[in-house]
């Protein structure tokens, strides 16, 4: 009888310790699963360590229990058991059970066929007398099991613990490496290699699985007509579900004009591939679209579809939901017009910088619908995969290696990158590793020697990271189908892209001008950030060339200095350490350039329209105002801008305003429920798809 799964269940896809860095067939999480089953047999070992052995007279609730605990001290003593017979009354239904040894009686004698090749199999069963036989009785309406005959008397040898876990009773597959093997031999792992990987995950030698390559074998093929059906029952559903799917993206836009969504169909003319996205993504989009991060790390095993999930960062630091895409596969195809229906989507604004996992098909993908965009893969994506490819390989060498790789990360020369990793590549033998092949053909894209400039606005932070992943894990609670997904999409995305008005304090720490002056445009992450340099900025010292250039160096350090351009007709500054091209805030060579040069106030260029504070409000306006008389809107914009940036000085002035606000919104709320609901005058009020 097969099933489908109910539930649409979502890993994230990570590398294979196979080797393979296309095999994604890792559950997260196996970990912790391994650990818990391993913590199990520790405590099945501590209890049958007590285990007394099997008397006449002792009881037991059912039968099953009976068996459970004679084979638990059958494995201890070094032997396995089987049930032999039973017997049946129409009173009692079953109420005899006999339980022996695995080699108890002799195999019946097989005439072999005349004229054909037999395999002549040696039977381990040899007369062993060893048993334990049970009763049943009922006593006050109650069923127990009672032993009445036990016999621990064997006629072979016992066998020792690492031999009796061979025994065909005890050779388990427990249910999580049923899963796991199947998707590899789906996946077209030969079973040889599947119990390799196997072996790789869990961390032991090779021959400590508690099953043997036969028992692989002999499941896989006992399966495969179950997978089959398996495979036609969740071929329909997934054709049931996405259609189910595009007719939820139908009725959307229907509802909403602003909801936008685009698919693809087979030759077959059912849905290939889909996409969507909101309103509100797509006028955020205006706003915070100059850098864009694609994740994805996330696959359906019901639907066998790919995750991909286009999010931004806004001025508070906070990643915002541009739109998502499911893909059957994961080719440069589907990439490629997974890409097209996203800048169509944005009305064909291309994003300066795209942020994406570790993959070359991606890669090529990028390059050929988005050949102005820069491409970058963010370290945060190849650090598990190096985590992954290296230390069985290096061994012992692989933190000095690993030490090494975090150092030519963040090499700024390029020419000092190939000279390094050249070394690198030549000291720990991985000349014809093909993941050193991969990461060397891609470094382009990730070390940052090379991509130093490329603007990301501080989206490559752990911060930023572990934000994405609670944003995404949100969505990834257990569907039940792909319109559920659907909807919890829509519903993340609508609170991720509400505009947020932060509310920091944001203190005062160098009594420069400069600081004071930035504090009333910047939010509070990104003065944040500007003040961070500043402060580093004191432990620098600027010496002007003849060029009128500067070199600025730290106090303490005589190399690693950076050079600042200075033009003054424009009030143009230029660092070599190209932070502000990569984050849109000054770095601290800069600054401190500034400084020299008494400045009070940054021109105001170096103050990106991303990062001010007006940015918050500036998206949500475009599509919330429909009048073209907004003098009203602008001016209470005015104020709300001013009242959180004089609030914002003191805890104080912010205690107040939050107390006194409060009070006022809420009596203001009371006064306009109590006027009339209609007084004849149509009002359009545009929500978001999700409100």
């Amino acid at each position: 009888m097969t099933s489908v799964p109910s539930k649409n269940i979502w890993i994230r896809r990570q590398q294979c310790p196979c080797g393979d860095w296309k095999c994604y067939v890792t559950y997260e999480g196996d970990a912790e699963e391994t650990s818990i089953s391993s913590q199990l047999v520790k405590n099945e070992s501590v209890q049958s360590e007590a285990m007394v052995a099997p008397y006449v007279g002792m009881v037991f609730k059912s039968d099953e229990d009976a068996f459970e605990y004679y084979g638990n001290f059958a494995r201890k003593n070094g032997f396995s058991i089987r049930k032999e017979r039973s017997r049946l009354s129409p009173q009692l239904g079953i109420y005899k059970r006999d339980f022996v040894c695995y080699r108890s009686g002799f195999a019946p004698l097989r005439k072999k066929p005349t004229g054909e090749h037999h395999r002549d199999r040696k039977s381990v069963r040899c007369g062993c007398d060893a048993k334990m036989y049970l009763s049943k009785e009922v006593i006050d309406g109650v069923s127990q099991w009672f032993v009445v005959q036990f016999s621990n008397v064997h006629n072979h040898e016992l066998l020792e613990d690492d031999q009796v876990r061979l025994l065909p009773a005890y050779r388990k597959i427990h249910e999580a490496d049923q899963e796991r093997i199947l998707l590899l031999s789906k996946a077209g792992f030969p079973i040889h290699r599947i119990v390799k990987v196997l072996e790789l995950e869990k961390g032991i030698q090779g021959g400590q699985l508690p099953f043997l390559e036969r028992d692989v074998r002999n499941f896989v093929q006992n399966r495969k007509k179950v997978v089959q059906e398996n495979d036609a029952l969740l071929n329909e559903k997934r054709e049931n579900d996405t259609m189910e799917l595009l007719e939820a993206c139908k009725a959307t836009k229907e509802a909403d004009q602003d909801f936008v969504y685009d698919y693809t169909v087979d030759e077959n003319d059912k849905v290939e591939n889909i996409a969507w996205s909101y309103g509100d993504s797509v006028n955020s989009y205006t706003m915070y679209g100059d850098v864009v991060y694609f994740d994805t790390t996330y696959r359906s095993i019901t639907y066998d579809m790919l995750f991909g999930a286009w999010i931004g960062i806004d001025n508070n630091g906070r990643p915002i939901f541009f739109g998502c895409v499911l893909l059957q596969d994961e080719t440069m195809r589907s990439f490629a017009w997974a890409l097209q229906t996203f800048i169509s989507f944005m009305k064909g604004r291309c994003p300066q910088t795209i942020s994406t996992d570790l993959d070359p098909g991606l890669r090529d993908a990028i390059r050929s619908e988005l050949p102005s965009t820069k491409h970058v893969m963010s370290i945060w994506n190849i650090l598990p995969k190096v985590s992954s490819w290296f230390p069985l390989q290096l061994g012992s060498q692989y933190a000095e290696f690993k030490s090494e790789f975090d150092a030519l990360y963040r090499l700024e020369s390029t020419e000092d990158f190939e000279l390094r990793w050249n070394q690198m590549v030549s000291i720990f033998g991985l000349g014809s590793d093909k993941h050193i092949t991969l990461l060397y053909s891609l470094r382009t894209s990730w070390a940052q020697s090379y991509v130093r400039g490329y603007f990301l606005a501080r989206m490559v932070t752990t911060t930023y990271s572990k934000s994405v992943d609670a944003f995404l894990k949100g969505i990834f609670s257990a569907q039940t189908s792909l319109r559920r997904f659907f909807e919890q999409v829509g519903v993340a995305a609508n609170i991720q892209n509400q505009p947020h008005q932060e509310m920091q304090h944001m203190h005062l720490k160098t009594c420069l001008p400069i600081e004071q002056h930035s504090r009333q445009i910047l939010t509070p992450f990104a003065f944040n950030a500007l003040q961070h340099e500043l402060i580093a900025s004191m432990q620098y010292a600027a010496s002007e060339m003849a060029n009128g250039s500067y070199l600025v160096r730290h106090f303490r350090k005589i190399d690693g200095e950076s050079l600042v351009i200075w033009i003054p007709e424009d009030e143009q500054i230029h660092c070599s350490c190209k932070e502000f091209e990569s984050s849109g805030i000054l770095c601290r060579h800069a600054l401190r350039v500034f400084i020299d040069k008494n400045y009070f106030q940054l021109p105001d260029k170096y103050f990106l329209s991303r990062w001010r504070r007006e940015s918050s409000l500036m998206f949500y306006d475009d599509h919330s105002v429909h009048d073209n008389d907004d003098e009203w809107f602008q001016e209470f914009q005015s104020l709300t801008e001013t009242l959180f940036t004089e609030s914002s000085i003191t805890k104080e002035r912010s205690d107040y305003m939050r107390r006194e606000l409060t009070k006022e919104l809420t009596r203001l709320l009371n006064e306009v429920r109590d006027m009339p609901e209609s007084d004849g005058a149509p009002m359009d009020f545009t929500l978001s798809p999700a409100s």
